[in-house]
């Protein structure tokens, strides 16, 4: 058993923001993670930015993208949290305290561009990995920090709750409340407990329940269906925006082509280099809205049979440009054959960002008590009905040092939970977990939600979607509790229940909004 001040359970920008805040202020801190390496994590992957500053910006700009981008479902005060907050925790955080290399420009200034639905060029940026770049200069401060315990390898299995949990049922009438995680150690089995003053949940999204995503494999939706079974108030998970440039080319992993290669001039075209978007948007082709994109891409492909789109960067932008701008993307591309400076690049839309999740207030306290959730596995409201570009990373700075600042504001007064009331982790398993019926359950999930709860929805194909998906999860359910516990097995527990809280909200929602799109 460990016993922490505060549990982080992810290390992405959120969960990494509020550990340094925390242990910067003395608090010791617990950091969990499944990945073996920490900086393996959501955040890693944005290749884009962040929302920063420019000459001409004001924050009511700002909310103004914001809001539009959010179909009309943002939450005002949550934009207007960030754009008054967020470029000054960019420069006290990331370049003063961590010291992030972003790219400056040639009168050593921050270099700040556009990205789509943005109406000035506010997006700082570290080539095409400015996501790596945060992750790595957060994670070098942590790893030497002497208030912070890094586990990696570690996969949360369950939210502790005393109701549930504990030895007292007459916890049963109490306010619901969490007191810390039992966590697998991948590497020997073991599971244990840790008991916490305060629980943040920083998990990451989702993309792994759908066939083609932008996400890495840990993204399963581990923190939302953790925090679904303690109770918690989960909104607006019909929201999930579709990328409309991942890479994909037959026997290659799909990954993701930042909205930025748009934003610096490349066009979306047809093997015969014929532009399509101005069809769809005549005002902001390119750089429409991405369900906007997603769906006209879609909708190519449909109409004309096609597998896949293409990026055209040759006619809008030089060579030497192109590598010194995208140097990522292009060595990417360049392992499955494709040379961007001289090819067209094939896309496809995938699964990338999810819009809603466990519902927080503006310090991102969730429903249950002692529960926080920052970045993409929480719903500050921010995001509303689709995501506008680069505001993630922003988000999850923002509310993990609010989150951050709440904690440390009542620890002192906070509540000594009782380690005798938490049992030890009952092992019932009669059974060793069967990788390749892992990989077939998945698989399963993967293919429902990819063709039936997708880019675009209908009422007959949710109902169908949520019926496999809840026979699926009994399934599961029962092969979950006589196996011992792996974390593909925990995984995948997590993967279908989110899958059917995915659905469900598509169902509900019977109007077209934002990435929600209803035929």
């Amino acid at each position: 058993m460990i016993k922490t001040e505060v549990l982080i359970i992810g290390c992405g920008i959120g969960g990494s923001t509020a550990a340094l805040q925390l242990a910067d202020a003395g608090v010791p801190v617990t950091v969990v993670t499944r990945a073996q390496e920490p900086e393996e994590s959501n955040t890693k992957y944005a290749q884009g930015g962040i929302i920063y500053k420019s000459p001409a910006d004001a924050p009511e700009l700002l909310v103004q993208d914001i809001l539009h981008a959010g179909a009309g479902h943002s939450y005002p005060k949550a934009a207007h949290i960030l754009a008054e907050e967020g470029p000054g925790l960019v420069e006290k955080i990331l370049l003063e305290r961590v010291g992030v290399p972003f790219d400056h420009n040639g009168s050593g200034q921050l270099d700040t561009v556009f990205e789509a639905a943005h109406s000035q060029p506010r997006i700082a940026h570290a080539a095409d990995a400015t996501g790596r770049a945060v992750t790595i200069a957060l994670l070098n401060v942590l790893k030497s920090h002497p208030q912070v315990h890094l586990l990696t390898g570690h996969t949360a299995v369950d939210l502790l709750t005393p109701a549930h949990h504990g030895r007292n049922r007459l916890a049963v009438y109490e306010p619901r409340a969490c007191v810390g995680a039992y966590v697998l150690n991948q590497e020997s089995g073991e599971i244990s407990r840790i008991l916490a003053k305060k629980t943040i949940l920083a998990t990451g999204g989702l993309g792994q329940i759908y066939l083609r995503t932008t996400n890495p494999v840990g993204a399963r939706g581990d923190g939302l269906a953790m925090a679904y079974r303690t109770g918690a108030r989960v909104i607006n998970t019909e929201f999930i925006q579709f990328h409309p440039t991942t890479f994909h080319k037959r026997g290659a992993p799909h990954f993701l082509i930042s909205e930025a290669v748009r934003g610096a001039g490349a066009r979306l075209v047809h093997e015969n280099g014929e532009p399509f978007m101005q069809k769809y948007d005549p005002e902001w082709k390119d750089l429409a809205p991405r369900d906007v994109v997603a769906r006209s891409i879609r909708q190519e492909m449909v109409t004309y049979d096609l597998d896949n789109v293409y990026l055209d960067l040759r006619a809008y932008m030089p060579p030497a440009h192109i590598r010194e701008r995208f140097p990522t993307i292009a060595a990417r591309c360049a392992e499955f054959g494709i040379d961007i400076t001289t090819d067209l690049v094939p896309v496809v839309p995938g699964a990338h960002y999810a819009c809603g999740g466990v519902w927080v207030d503006d310090v991102g306290r969730s429903t249950i008590n002692d529960l926080y959730a920052v970045g993409e596995v929480s719903c500050t409201g921010l995001h509303g009905a689709n995501r506008l570009a680069s505001t993630s990373l922003l988000e999850g700075l923002v509310w993990g040092s609010r989150a951050a600042g709440e904690i440390l504001s009542g620890l002192a007064n906070g509540p000594q939970h009782d380690a005798d009331n938490i049992p030890p982790w009952q092992d019932t398993s009669r059974y060793t977990a069967d990788p390749l019926l892992i990989a077939q359950d998945m698989s399963t999930i993967q293919h429902i939600m990819w063709n039936y709860v997708g880019v675009v929805r209908a009422d007959y194909r949710l109902q169908r979607a949520l019926r496999e998906l809840r026979h699926l999860e009994t399934e599961i359910e029962q092969f979950y509790r006589v196996t011992t516990l792996t974390d593909g097995l925990i995984g995948l527990r997590n993967a279908v229940r989110t899958a059917v809280i995915v659905t469900q909200a598509a169902l509900a929602n019977k109007h077209s909004m934002g990435c929600h799109y209803r035929e």
